[in-house]
């Protein structure tokens, strides 16, 4: 798969240079560590019988590129859904904690709504994106490719957005379609950004990732619009795509200041 987020260390995980973030070059993106939490959620027992509906991560400091651990257990077990918790953390203690709803599956194709697909290209039309390297090597950045179906990747305002990961989340897997959302959607707030990099900052408190079908296929479509109250907080919302229509939202607190 060429690169990958992460290298498996025994029951750890090396973050390689491929997780680095836009705000400070010794952190990492919240896509990447999102996704690894989502990850030992759904490798709790029985891990084909339920999906994630629902994903929430609350980043409690910077998340370094070090290496780290991603534990998980069930809060509230159940025959029809479950609450799980993870946590990661690394040698210095906690650096994110996440819960999850996790529902049986069962057949509902019978009752399912009609499918909503985007007003947009889709990912074989959008145009690729400019190249935004911050730090001038590996990075979050140039670990996914990026396609712009509407607005402008690097510009302020609304921007609609097709993602797929260059290669792995852990080293020698195949992501799962939940990892794949997780890694993209911690981007809505980037995608729609309403202030410049240069001057501001508006880093996500935290994310959360509602489901209500997985979805198919390596690109994941962030439709986002981030709004900025008079406060210091923000809104980045995203409704999520594949190329068969929506699959969920994913929302994201801010915390919005100058640099």
């Amino acid at each position: 798969m060429g690169m990958a987020f992460y290298v498996p260390d025994g029951d750890r995980f090396v973050s390689t240079e491929w997780t680095r973030g836009p705000w400070d070059p010794r952190y990492q993106h919240a896509g990447p560590p999102a996704a690894l939490l989502g990850r030992a959620i759904e490798a709790l027992e029985p891990a084909d019988g339920f999906m994630v509906a629902r994903f929430t991560v609350e980043v409690l400091r910077s998340i370094p590129l070090s290496v780290v651990t991603a534990e998980a257990h069930l809060a509230r077990p159940g025959k029809r859904v479950q609450l799980a918790e993870a946590t990661l953390s690394d040698e210095d203690g906690d650096i994110a904690v996440a819960r999850a709803w996790r529902i049986r599956r069962v057949d509902t194709s019978a009752e399912q709504s009609a499918a909503e697909p985007g007003v947009f290209a889709g990912p074989d039309a959008a145009a690729p994106s400019a190249e935004f390297d911050p730090w001038g090597g590996p990075s979050y950045f140039s670990a996914v490719q990026w396609r712009v179906a509407a607005g402008d990747f690097l510009s302020p305002g609304p921007a609609t957005v097709w993602m797929r990961m260059n290669g792995a989340l852990v080293d020698g897997e195949e992501p799962s379609p939940l990892t794949r959302v997780l890694v993209a959607a911690d981007s809505g707030n980037g995608v729609s950004m309403e202030l410049p990099l240069e001057t501001h900052v508006f880093i996500n408190t935290e994310l959360s990732v509602h489901i209500f079908r997985e979805p198919a296929g390596e690109w994941v479509c962030l439709d986002a619009r981030t709004r900025i109250g008079p406060g210091g907080a923000g809104l980045a919302t995203s409704t999520l795509f594949d190329a068969t229509g929506r699959f969920g939202t994913a929302n994201q607190a801010l915390l919005v200041s100058t640099r």
